[in-house]
């Protein structure tokens, strides 16, 4: 009973403080609005989420998030100084080719969001067989411990969270 009501318990938590940040004013109608919203809009698209993405380990979901957060601080100062004190000319941009291990379409989507939301890395195209993506990177001399810092700090967990 519970499963139809809130078929989506994440996205239904998401969507009433997505509500609650948009009209920018805690008052208890707006919270109300907020759950029906969240209750409402879930069970609407249920039949479109046939196979739901399982997420096995939610404390490694949050460990992913605070590594992410910590790289995009990061790589922004890194970016940075590249953009402030490196020669145009000595900027060494690199494509490099990541090979996947995970085969969830919502672990490689997180993974393709990830490379591309930290500064300096973007993911330009999945592999037609979904084993491979293809990542521009703006300054390297190692484009190898580029592929393998993503694969090790990035795709790992995302293996532990979804299968």
């Amino acid at each position: 009973m519970l499963k139809r009501l809130i078929p989506h318990p994440f996205l239904s938590l998401t969507l009433v403080f997505v509500w609650l940040a948009l009209v920018n004013k805690f008052t208890l109608g707006n919270l109300l609005l907020g759950i029906l919203f969240g209750i409402v809009i879930p069970m609407l698209t249920a039949p479109y989420w046939p196979d739901r993405p399982k997420i096995s380990r939610p404390l490694k979901g949050l460990q992913y998030i605070l590594i992410v957060l910590w790289d995009i601080v990061v790589a922004n100062v890194q970016v940075a100084a590249i953009i402030l004190f490196k020669p145009e000319k000595d900027i060494r941009s690199q494509w490099i080719v990541v090979p996947l291990d995970v085969t969830s379409a919502e672990a490689i989507t997180v993974l393709a969001g990830t490379i591309t939301m930290t500064p300096g890395t973007v993911s330009t195209m999945l592999s037609a067989d979904g084993g491979s993506i293809l990542v521009h990177c703006l300054h390297t001399d190692d484009p190898d411990a580029v592929r393998d810092e993503i694969k090790n700090r990035y795709e790992r967990l995302l293996k532990e969270i979804f299968q």
